[in-house]
């Protein structure tokens, strides 16, 4: 039976599945790809006996470990629609997720059983099992005592695969549905344009709730025989030792920020890796230059998002330019557009960036008029996302749509005040953000996280002071500890305007 995205699997198996590893964890336990077969397919049986069938939602909220992979191939081969949950989630936030999502079975903590099973009881979801980061659990042992042998349930192209819900930095979560030819055509692209093969080990310490850690990086290695060496976290050290056996890593920028740290990153540290991928938040050209000079490796930066995958990445040969991110995808459309007007700009200007392609996702769970409103007659995708393209084809990201500040009538774009600030010596990162102001509508405010030797307000100020048009200016530089971030790293504005949301009431 054909069962679309686990055809990539099969499909791409290794010679001897038996003595290829899949998964390394750091305590030594291997998992071959016939384990991979052969645990995915007791998944399958136990979620059919616990009555999961075709198109239903399988919930999951647990740690990371080498099962959690298994029950999403076992649900993808059951038929049914995998719908995986931040493990940093509230009861309270659960309960939307799973009142809105209806799930069949609900995959939790064995630690919060009690307590979930209450929210799932609440929310109209009868079934609750557990696993947890040792892989036991209510649901692995349903799987232990099954079948390995499983029959998968044929699904086409264009039937949904997963539901990932938006990160929510703004307004309600809503669930993006992620059909299997969406997952699949990904994977064989970055497969393709990130010369992936069976002999690459990937350094895997990314979570698995998120498009990055599931469906790219695990999704890369199955489609391709390779190995994953399978981390709980990101841990700097570790990763460095573990450095010498792989090939490739996949992180977010505090991936890289925390390895440059460490004394021991050095060019024959890493003179056996190929590859070190960043994305899920932008990446300081300054991270992108201190790696390059410490490593030899240029960091190279894609963008994509929940609704997306991956649409663009630097090139693997070519230049990987620092604060771009790259080329659309072989198989991606992509244009800048007016906001207002949607009329195609020209190179170099900004504008709100619109994709198309066999990535894009199939709208909004139970959300027809959000998702009406998010495409174009001609099925382009508005991402929210503001850039521009570059004379060379260079795709930049200058800020989320939501993030523009209006100020006096005027449009700024916070990225442009953000690099110039985080260029000055001794400042570790920023975030401008728009305050409402009686004056202006919204004055520009800087939040400013610094270092040893960081400039004060005023010498913050003196120094944008003709760099930037004036109504571009800080009204006010704020300093912090640190800045709000969400799981995948992303700094969080609207927490920041809250916060700051009676800065010039008077």
């Amino acid at each position: 039976m054909s069962n679309h995205l686990f055809d990539l699997v099969r499909d791409n198996l290794p010679a001897d599945p038996a003595a290829k590893t899949f998964i390394e964890t750091p305590d030594g336990r291997r998992y071959s790809y016939a384990d991979l077969i052969a645990r995915s397919g007791a998944y399958g049986n136990a979620l059919t006996a616990l009555g999961v069938r075709t198109g239903d939602r399988v919930a999951v909220q647990v740690d990371k470990s080498p099962d959690v992979i298994f029950l999403y191939l076992g649900a993808v081969r059951a038929g049914a629609i995998f719908l995986p949950l931040n493990t940093a989630y509230t009861g309270p936030e659960v309960a939307y997720f799973l009142s809105d999502a209806e799930p069949a079975l609900f995959v939790c903590d064995p630690a919060k059983r009690d307590i979930l099973t209450e929210v799932a009881a609440n929310s109209g979801v009868g079934q609750v099992r557990t696993l947890g980061a040792d892989g036991q659990g209510t649901m692995a042992q349903a799987a232990d005592a099954a079948a390995t042998d499983f029959t998968d349930v044929a699904r086409g192209p264009d039937e949904l695969a997963a539901i990932l819900y938006t990160s929510g930095t703004t307004g309600r979560s809503k669930g993006a549905m992620l059909s299997h030819e969406n997952l699949a055509s990904n994977t064989r692209t970055l497969v393709d344009v990130w010369r992936f093969t069976a002999e690459d080990v990937l350094i895997h310490a990314l979570p698995v709730f998120h498009t990055h850690g599931l469906f790219v990086a695990t999704n890369i290695v199955l489609a391709t025989g390779a190995t994953m060496l399978f981390l709980p976290r990101l841990d700097a050290k570790q990763i460095l030792e573990l450095m010498p056996r792989a090939t490739t890593m996949m992180g977010v920028p505090t991936f890289y920020t925390r390895l440059l740290r460490e004394p021991g990153l050095t060019r024959a540290a890493t003179a056996h890796m190929r590859l070190f991928i960043s994305g899920s938040a932008p990446l300081l050209a300054e991270t992108h230059r201190e790696w390059q000079a410490r490593t030899g490796h240029a960091i190279l930066e894609r963008y994509g998002m929940t609704e997306t995958n991956m649409s663009t990445s630097n090139p693997y040969e070519g230049a990987r330019i620092a604060g771009t991110v790259g080329y659309p995808l072989p198989d991606v459309a992509l244009r800048v557009v007016d906001p207002e007007t949607g009329a195609a700009l020209k190179s170099g200007e900004v504008g709100m960036i619109e994709v198309k392609g066999p990535n894009v996702f199939q709208g909004y769970w139970r959300m027809p008029e959000k998702t009406a409103s998010e495409f174009k007659a001609d099925g382009f995708f508005i991402t929210g996302d503001l850039g521009k393209v570059d004379q060379e084809g260079y795709v930049h990201i200058v800020g989320r749509g939501k993030d523009l500040i209006i100020t006096g009538g005027f449009n700024v774009y916070p990225k442009e005040i953000e690099t110039e600030i985080d260029a000055l010596p001794g400042i570790v990162e920023s975030a401008v953000i728009g305050v409402p102001h009686a004056d202006f509508g919204e004055g520009v405010t800087a939040i400013v996280v610094g270092g040893a030797g960081a400039p004060d307000e005023a010498a913050i100020l003196s120094h944008l002071e003709g760099r930037l048009a004036r109504f571009k200016l800080p009204k006010r530089v704020l300093f912090a500890e640190e800045l709000p971030r969400n799981a995948m790293g992303k700094v969080q504005k609207n927490i920041l305007r809250e916060a700051h949301a009676q800065l010039y009431r008077d």
